[in-house]
């Protein structure tokens, strides 16, 4: 009787599962991206999951400085998209980026922004307080340094400047009106409604290069690889122009 009742409420159990193996379960994919990459990247992702229903992509944002301190310390990840084309190659020429996956993918420019308008980039010595990243290790805030350098201000409002952990931590500070400006990619100033902006004159600071590329020691390989050929199509590409990237010409080309 006992087992007959057993019996019974496992054939009620698979009933009411219609009979259906569980879910297969899905392969995680980690990806650390700079910061000024957010909103794009979200979009890709959800994209390529459409596509890859097998695969959970989970993104880790940050500074480019710090995503790199990350992965040398062994922290957990299997495709970097960079903000920083030098410390891209520092890690590729340490072994840590497939030589064989990495490109050049996208390009940006740098902007001044500010909540009010009326302040020119040629006034900042007069400005109460401004803002960019931290020069150390956050690209933006390095070509904005060389931009301030190259115009000569540089010395008249380091006193006053607010360094920043990214990009994005620039512009909050000056939408909330704790400075007076501050200077980010074109890409950030686009994503905000509450703040102006004025072109930085690209002569100014080197050319802004984000690659991208598989790491050596992804335990996902495949679904990586994946990943990285669909930044390559052109329904990845169409979301970052949307949002105000130049797309490189990308292919599998080592990182110079």
């Amino acid at each position: 009787m006992h087992r007959n009742y057993l019996l019974l409420l496992l054939c009620l159990v698979l009933a009411a599962c219609g009979g259906q193996a569980p879910p297969e379960k899905k392969t995680v994919l980690l990806i650390s991206a700079a910061a000024s990459l957010k909103e794009s990247l979200q979009e890709v992702k959800l994209e390529f999951e459409k596509e890859n229903p097998s695969i959970e992509v989970k993104i880790n944002f940050g500074s480019t400085g710090a995503l790199q301190k990350q992965i040398e310390q062994g922290a957990p990840a299997d495709l970097l998209m960079s903000a920083s084309k030098p410390f891209f190659t520092e890690l590729s020429n340490k072994g840590y980026i497939s030589a064989s996956h990495q490109m050049d993918y996208l390009g940006n420019e740098l902007v001044m922004v500010t909540a009010g308008g009326g302040l020119q980039f040629k006034d900042l010595p007069k400005a109460r307080k401004i803002s960019i990243g931290i020069p150390e290790t956050v690209p933006a805030g390095a070509y904005a340094k060389e931009a301030l350098e190259y115009h000569g201000i540089w010395d008249m409002v380091k006193a006053k400047t607010v360094f920043a952990k990214d990009v994005r931590q620039v512009l909050s500070y000056v939408e909330t009106g704790n400075v007076d400006a501050g200077i980010v990619y074109r890409t950030d100033a686009l994503q905000s409604q509450k703040v102006k902006q004025e072109s930085v004159d690209p002569e100014s600071y080197g050319d802004i290069v984000y690659p991208a590329g598989v790491l050596e020691r992804t335990k996902h390989r495949k679904e990586a690889e994946a990943f990285y050929d669909f930044l390559k199509t052109d329904k990845a590409k169409q979301v970052f122009k949307k949002d105000g990237f130049d797309v490189l010409p990308a292919g599998d080309e080592h990182v110079d």
